[in-house]
């Protein structure tokens, strides 16, 4: 099988190319390091800087041919998606749409879409968010990724290009990077290990659900491997609030340092958690990590990786 990874420099896709590669697949790998880092890149990998949105790219697919694309190439920041539509957009919806364009001149036979649970979904108030519940983003980060599900029913109706999208909530671990806005784990845990305070953005109250990447991973390789078609939300279905992230990082990491509280930031809710029933009842996939050994299995990562 041949597998075209966008984003596989990055934090989630360049796990993915690890197990994609580890399963025996010939792996490709399109990304413009513009937050990925070239490092994460599996050597066995034939790796193309390139943006989705270039004009160039059909001459990656020509070379290539994968089978399957797995598209995780992404403007990732809510806050800059807020700040900034137009260019979120472009990277968000229009480069999807590019991208999916591509698999359709080159006969591709599956596209596996990293979408978002967390930015989609109404907040809820009582019952878990399933993959029907109430779509009212928050941002245009959110919006993006709606939208490009839209695309990708709509290009299945259309050319019959099979789908996958993986409405993932909170995903952390080891390589998520610490100078983005978007991975509140990788911010504490490196603010700590430096000695320094992290800044809580609002009261510290709003609650996730977070999800250990090598869970996030599996899920990938369930749905391509059982040709899982359509939408499916990949979370534990349990909250953690940040201040209870915060005081877990802490005590493994054995910092007495308190936080420092900021504003809350805007298109950002105050509760977000998944139904995942259908990706458990279909696909047989469980989340195995707790949020305590994830952390810890980061915290070594970090130290593994850097000099503190």
């Amino acid at each position: 099988m041949k597998i075209l990874v966008t984003g596989g420099a990055g934090f989630i896709g360049s796990h993915l190319v690890d197990r994609f590669v580890a399963e025996g697949a010939t792996v490709s790998v399109i990304d413009d390091l513009s937050t990925g880092k070239e490092k994460n890149i599996h050597p066995s990998a034939h790796f193309y800087k390139a943006d989705i949105t270039s004009s160039d790219l059909w001459k990656i697919f020509e070379k290539e041919k994968p089978d399957v694309v797995s598209h995780h190439a992404a403007q990732v920041s809510v806050a800059k998606s807020v700040q900034d539509p137009l260019f979120d957009a472009k990277i968000n919806i229009l480069g999807t749409i590019c991208l999916l364009q591509q698999c359709v001149n080159f006969n591709v036979q599956r596209v596996m879409f990293a979408s978002s649970g967390g930015a989609i979904y109404r907040e809820p108030k009582t019952t878990l968010p399933s993959e029907r519940g109430i779509v009212d983003p928050l941002s245009g980060y959110g919006i993006g990724k709606f939208a490009s599900d839209l695309y990708l029913k709509y290009f299945l109706r259309i050319y019959k290009l099979n789908f996958t999208s993986l409405r993932y909530a909170n995903v952390y671990g080891p390589r998520q990077d610490p100078l983005g806005e978007g991975g509140v784990v990788s911010i504490f845990v490196e603010t700590l290990l430096q000695g320094k305070s992290p800044t809580v953005n609002g009261s510290g109250k709003q609650t996730r659900d977070f999800v250990f990447v090598n869970d996030a991973v599996e899920a990938n390789w369930l749905a391509l491997q059982k040709n899982a078609q359509g939408v499916f939300n990949v979370g534990t279905g349990k909250e953690t609030s940040v201040n209870q992230l915060y005081r877990h990082i802490a005590t493994l990491i054995n910092s007495a340092i308190k936080p420092t509280f900021g504003p809350a930031k805007q298109g950002e809710a105050m509760k977000s958690v998944l139904d995942a029933s259908r990706i458990q009842r279909l696909l047989g996939w469980q989340p195995s990590v707790s949020i305590k050994e994830g952390l810890r299995l980061t915290i070594d990562a970090f130290k593994m990786d850097s000099t503190y």
